[in-house]
Protein backbone atom coordinates (compact mmCIF):
# COMPACT_ATOMS: atom_id res chain seq x y z
CA UNK A 1 0.00 0.00 0.00
CA UNK A 2 2.77 2.47 0.72
CA UNK A 3 4.97 1.58 -2.09
CA UNK A 4 1.56 2.35 -4.05
CA UNK A 5 0.71 5.68 -2.59
CA UNK A 6 4.33 6.51 -3.48
CA UNK A 7 4.11 5.89 -7.13
CA UNK A 8 0.57 7.84 -7.37
CA UNK A 9 1.76 11.18 -5.16
CA UNK A 10 4.88 10.57 -7.61
CA UNK A 11 3.33 10.40 -10.78
CA UNK A 12 1.01 13.37 -9.82
CA UNK A 13 3.92 15.76 -8.62
CA UNK A 14 5.27 14.94 -12.35
CA UNK A 15 2.75 15.29 -14.62
CA UNK A 16 2.14 19.09 -12.99
CA UNK A 17 5.60 19.42 -14.02
CA UNK A 18 5.49 18.45 -17.24
CA UNK A 19 3.56 22.07 -18.89
CA UNK A 20 6.97 23.41 -17.31
CA UNK A 21 9.34 21.72 -18.56
CA UNK A 22 7.91 21.47 -22.53
CA UNK A 23 7.33 24.93 -22.38
CA UNK A 24 10.74 25.39 -21.06
CA UNK A 25 12.66 23.23 -23.63
CA UNK A 26 10.85 24.47 -26.74
CA UNK A 27 12.08 27.74 -25.83
CA UNK A 28 15.25 27.22 -25.70
CA UNK A 29 15.13 25.05 -28.92
CA UNK A 30 14.15 27.88 -30.49
CA UNK A 31 15.97 30.91 -29.00
CA UNK A 32 19.26 28.29 -29.85
CA UNK A 33 18.27 27.65 -32.92
CA UNK A 34 15.84 30.26 -34.90
CA UNK A 35 16.73 33.55 -33.52
CA UNK A 36 19.49 36.01 -34.48
CA UNK A 37 23.05 36.54 -32.79
CA UNK A 38 21.56 39.89 -32.38
CA UNK A 39 18.46 38.65 -30.45
CA UNK A 40 20.84 36.64 -28.31
CA UNK A 41 22.79 39.18 -27.69
CA UNK A 42 20.01 41.24 -26.46
CA UNK A 43 18.72 38.53 -24.45
CA UNK A 44 22.21 38.25 -23.01
CA UNK A 45 22.14 42.45 -21.60
CA UNK A 46 18.44 41.72 -20.11
CA UNK A 47 19.66 38.87 -17.96
CA UNK A 48 21.42 41.59 -15.47
CA UNK A 49 17.93 42.03 -14.09
CA UNK A 50 16.98 38.61 -13.91
CA UNK A 51 17.13 37.99 -10.34
CA UNK A 52 14.31 40.68 -9.95
CA UNK A 53 12.37 38.35 -12.53
CA UNK A 54 13.54 34.91 -10.56
CA UNK A 55 12.41 36.33 -7.36
CA UNK A 56 8.76 37.35 -8.16
CA UNK A 57 8.12 34.34 -10.53
CA UNK A 58 9.49 31.51 -7.63
CA UNK A 59 6.86 33.63 -5.22
CA UNK A 60 4.27 31.74 -7.07
CA UNK A 61 2.99 28.67 -5.31
CA UNK A 62 4.30 25.83 -8.22
CA UNK A 63 7.45 24.28 -8.05
CA UNK A 64 7.71 24.61 -11.72
CA UNK A 65 9.28 27.44 -12.02
CA UNK A 66 12.46 26.16 -10.12
CA UNK A 67 12.12 23.58 -12.54
CA UNK A 68 11.80 25.33 -15.32
CA UNK A 69 14.52 27.75 -13.74
CA UNK A 70 17.52 24.67 -13.73
CA UNK A 71 16.58 23.59 -17.63
CA UNK A 72 17.40 27.60 -18.34
CA UNK A 73 20.75 27.27 -16.38
CA UNK A 74 21.39 24.61 -18.00
CA UNK A 75 21.35 26.02 -21.19
CA UNK A 76 23.02 29.07 -19.71
CA UNK A 77 19.82 31.23 -20.80
CA UNK A 78 19.79 32.95 -17.38
CA UNK A 79 22.42 33.65 -14.99
CA UNK A 80 23.44 31.90 -11.72
CA UNK A 81 22.23 34.68 -9.81
CA UNK A 82 18.39 34.09 -11.52
CA UNK A 83 18.64 30.90 -10.57
CA UNK A 84 19.16 31.36 -7.05
CA UNK A 85 16.67 33.84 -6.76
CA UNK A 86 13.93 31.57 -7.99
CA UNK A 87 15.02 28.36 -5.94
CA UNK A 88 15.16 30.88 -2.67
CA UNK A 89 11.38 32.54 -3.67
CA UNK A 90 10.09 29.00 -4.36
CA UNK A 91 7.07 28.29 -2.12
CA UNK A 92 6.12 24.62 -3.00
CA UNK A 93 3.45 23.31 -1.02
CA UNK A 94 3.88 25.75 2.00
CA UNK A 95 0.67 27.44 0.58
CA UNK A 96 -1.67 25.31 0.64
CA UNK A 97 -1.29 23.72 4.18
CA UNK A 98 -0.70 27.30 5.51
CA UNK A 99 -4.77 27.97 3.81
CA UNK A 100 -5.90 24.50 5.21
CA UNK A 101 -4.89 25.41 8.32
CA UNK A 102 -6.25 28.90 8.48
CA UNK A 103 -3.24 30.74 9.07
CA UNK A 104 -3.56 34.50 8.87
CA UNK A 105 -3.45 35.55 5.06
CA UNK A 106 -1.54 38.58 6.56
CA UNK A 107 1.06 36.20 7.87
CA UNK A 108 1.35 34.18 4.55
CA UNK A 109 2.02 37.13 2.80
CA UNK A 110 4.74 38.59 4.63
CA UNK A 111 6.29 35.07 4.36
CA UNK A 112 5.73 35.37 0.54
CA UNK A 113 6.79 38.78 0.50
CA UNK A 114 10.25 38.16 2.60
CA UNK A 115 11.15 34.83 0.21
CA UNK A 116 10.51 36.91 -2.64
CA UNK A 117 12.45 40.14 -1.50
CA UNK A 118 15.73 37.71 -0.19
CA UNK A 119 15.85 35.83 -3.17
CA UNK A 120 15.77 38.90 -5.42
CA UNK A 121 18.69 40.43 -2.56
CA UNK A 122 20.89 37.23 -2.93
CA UNK A 123 20.26 37.01 -6.70
CA UNK A 124 22.04 40.04 -7.34
CA UNK A 125 24.63 39.51 -4.50
CA UNK A 126 25.35 36.15 -6.46
CA UNK A 127 25.34 37.17 -10.15
CA UNK A 128 27.66 40.51 -8.51
CA UNK A 129 30.42 37.89 -7.03
CA UNK A 130 30.53 35.62 -10.26
CA UNK A 131 30.81 38.91 -12.19
CA UNK A 132 33.64 39.71 -9.80
CA UNK A 133 35.58 36.56 -9.63
CA UNK A 134 35.15 35.88 -13.78
CA UNK A 135 32.86 33.12 -12.89
CA UNK A 136 29.95 33.61 -15.08
CA UNK A 137 29.22 31.54 -17.81
CA UNK A 138 27.98 33.50 -20.97
CA UNK A 139 26.13 32.34 -24.29
CA UNK A 140 23.10 30.20 -24.71
CA UNK A 141 24.45 26.66 -25.54
CA UNK A 142 22.20 23.50 -25.28
CA UNK A 143 24.10 21.52 -27.88
CA UNK A 144 25.38 19.61 -24.58
CA UNK A 145 22.48 18.49 -23.25
CA UNK A 146 20.94 17.36 -26.87
CA UNK A 147 24.32 15.21 -27.58
CA UNK A 148 23.72 13.42 -24.45
CA UNK A 149 20.27 12.35 -25.26
CA UNK A 150 21.09 12.31 -29.09
CA UNK A 151 17.52 14.45 -29.49
CA UNK A 152 18.37 15.09 -33.40
CA UNK A 153 16.87 19.14 -32.54
CA UNK A 154 18.53 20.15 -35.62
CA UNK A 155 15.48 18.37 -37.36
CA UNK A 156 12.80 19.18 -35.46
CA UNK A 157 12.55 21.56 -32.33
CA UNK A 158 9.01 20.20 -31.01
CA UNK A 159 10.14 16.68 -31.65
CA UNK A 160 13.54 17.33 -29.61
CA UNK A 161 11.58 19.60 -26.83
CA UNK A 162 9.34 16.11 -26.40
CA UNK A 163 12.19 13.97 -26.52
CA UNK A 164 14.37 16.75 -23.64
CA UNK A 165 10.58 16.49 -21.51
CA UNK A 166 10.21 12.62 -21.54
CA UNK A 167 13.81 11.62 -20.27
CA UNK A 168 13.85 14.27 -17.33
CA UNK A 169 10.17 13.38 -16.71
CA UNK A 170 10.81 10.04 -16.56
CA UNK A 171 13.93 10.72 -13.98
CA UNK A 172 12.21 12.94 -12.10
CA UNK A 173 9.10 10.45 -11.52
CA UNK A 174 11.98 7.61 -10.16
CA UNK A 175 13.64 9.74 -8.02
CA UNK A 176 10.24 11.32 -6.14
CA UNK A 177 8.58 7.71 -5.25
CA UNK A 178 12.35 6.22 -3.82
CA UNK A 179 12.22 9.84 -2.00
CA UNK A 180 8.52 9.51 -1.00
CA UNK A 181 9.20 6.15 0.55
CA UNK A 182 12.45 7.05 2.15
CA UNK A 183 10.38 10.00 4.20
CA UNK A 184 7.84 7.86 4.79
CA UNK A 185 9.76 5.37 6.48
CA UNK A 186 11.84 7.96 8.41
CA UNK A 187 8.38 9.43 9.36
CA UNK A 188 7.49 13.39 10.71
CA UNK A 189 7.28 11.90 13.95
CA UNK A 190 10.89 11.42 13.70
CA UNK A 191 11.61 14.52 12.14
CA UNK A 192 10.03 16.68 14.81
CA UNK A 193 12.26 14.66 17.48
CA UNK A 194 15.33 16.80 16.08
CA UNK A 195 16.41 19.83 17.69
CA UNK A 196 14.64 22.90 15.53
CA UNK A 197 14.14 25.40 18.49
CA UNK A 198 17.46 26.27 19.30
CA UNK A 199 19.07 29.40 17.45
CA UNK A 200 21.10 28.61 14.31
CA UNK A 201 21.23 24.61 15.09
CA UNK A 202 17.94 24.91 13.87
CA UNK A 203 18.29 26.62 10.84
CA UNK A 204 21.00 24.44 9.96
CA UNK A 205 19.20 21.40 9.95
CA UNK A 206 16.08 22.52 8.71
CA UNK A 207 17.99 23.65 5.61
CA UNK A 208 19.25 20.25 5.45
CA UNK A 209 15.89 18.94 5.21
CA UNK A 210 15.04 21.74 2.69
CA UNK A 211 17.34 20.55 0.52
CA UNK A 212 15.54 16.88 -0.33
CA UNK A 213 14.10 17.53 -3.81
CA UNK A 214 10.29 16.15 -2.68
CA UNK A 215 7.03 18.27 -1.84
CA UNK A 216 7.39 16.22 1.16
CA UNK A 217 9.80 18.19 2.75
CA UNK A 218 8.12 21.70 2.98
CA UNK A 219 5.23 19.85 3.59
CA UNK A 220 7.03 18.58 7.36
CA UNK A 221 8.24 21.83 7.27
CA UNK A 222 5.16 23.60 7.46
CA UNK A 223 3.63 21.12 9.65
CA UNK A 224 6.59 21.02 12.28
CA UNK A 225 6.35 24.90 12.26
CA UNK A 226 2.40 25.38 12.93
CA UNK A 227 2.71 22.27 15.13
CA UNK A 228 5.28 24.62 17.97
CA UNK A 229 8.01 22.01 17.18
CA UNK A 230 10.08 24.52 14.79
CA UNK A 231 10.92 27.93 15.23
CA UNK A 232 10.04 30.77 12.26
CA UNK A 233 13.47 31.08 11.59
CA UNK A 234 14.06 27.36 11.25
CA UNK A 235 10.54 27.11 8.97
CA UNK A 236 12.39 29.72 7.09
CA UNK A 237 15.76 28.59 6.58
CA UNK A 238 14.35 24.97 5.26
CA UNK A 239 11.38 26.75 2.48
CA UNK A 240 14.16 28.76 1.56
CA UNK A 241 16.56 26.40 0.37
CA UNK A 242 13.69 24.27 -0.64
CA UNK A 243 13.79 24.41 -4.53
CA UNK A 244 11.58 21.47 -4.88
CA UNK A 245 12.32 19.25 -7.94
CA UNK A 246 14.39 22.08 -9.63
CA UNK A 247 17.99 20.52 -7.63
CA UNK A 248 16.86 17.38 -9.05
CA UNK A 249 16.73 18.66 -12.41
CA UNK A 250 19.81 21.06 -12.52
CA UNK A 251 21.56 17.61 -11.35
CA UNK A 252 20.24 15.69 -14.86
CA UNK A 253 20.56 18.73 -16.97
CA UNK A 254 23.86 20.76 -15.94
CA UNK A 255 27.02 19.06 -17.52
CA UNK A 256 29.14 20.14 -14.58
CA UNK A 257 28.83 18.54 -11.45
CA UNK A 258 30.96 20.17 -9.29
CA UNK A 259 29.44 23.44 -10.60
CA UNK A 260 25.88 22.20 -8.97
CA UNK A 261 27.32 21.33 -5.72
CA UNK A 262 28.65 25.06 -5.83
CA UNK A 263 25.22 26.15 -6.64
CA UNK A 264 23.63 23.88 -4.07
CA UNK A 265 26.44 24.97 -1.62
CA UNK A 266 25.28 28.67 -2.04
CA UNK A 267 21.71 27.74 -1.93
CA UNK A 268 22.13 26.16 1.25
CA UNK A 269 24.23 29.13 2.58
CA UNK A 270 21.87 31.51 1.66
CA UNK A 271 18.90 30.04 3.10
CA UNK A 272 20.59 29.17 6.26
CA UNK A 273 21.46 32.98 6.23
CA UNK A 274 17.90 33.82 5.53
CA UNK A 275 16.51 31.71 7.93
CA UNK A 276 18.63 33.35 10.66
CA UNK A 277 18.27 36.78 9.88
CA UNK A 278 14.31 36.04 10.20
CA UNK A 279 14.52 34.67 13.60
CA UNK A 280 17.13 37.58 14.96
CA UNK A 281 14.83 40.26 13.57
CA UNK A 282 11.37 38.61 13.82
CA UNK A 283 10.17 39.46 10.44
CA UNK A 284 7.98 35.92 10.93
Amino acid sequence: MIFWDAIVDGALDTVKLVPFLFITYLLMEYIEHRTSDRTRAIIRRADKMGPLFGGALGAFPQCGFSAAAASLYAGRVITVGTLIAVFLSTSDEMLPIFLSNRVDVRLIGKILLIKACYGVIAGFVVDFLFRWLNLRKIGMNIHGLCEAEHCECEQSIFRSSVKHTLHITLFIFLISVVLALVLEGIGTENLQSLVFNQPVIGELLAGLIGLIPNCAASVALTTMYLDGAMSAGAMMSGLMVGAGVGILILFRTNRKKKETLQIIAILYCAGVIGGILTGLLKLV
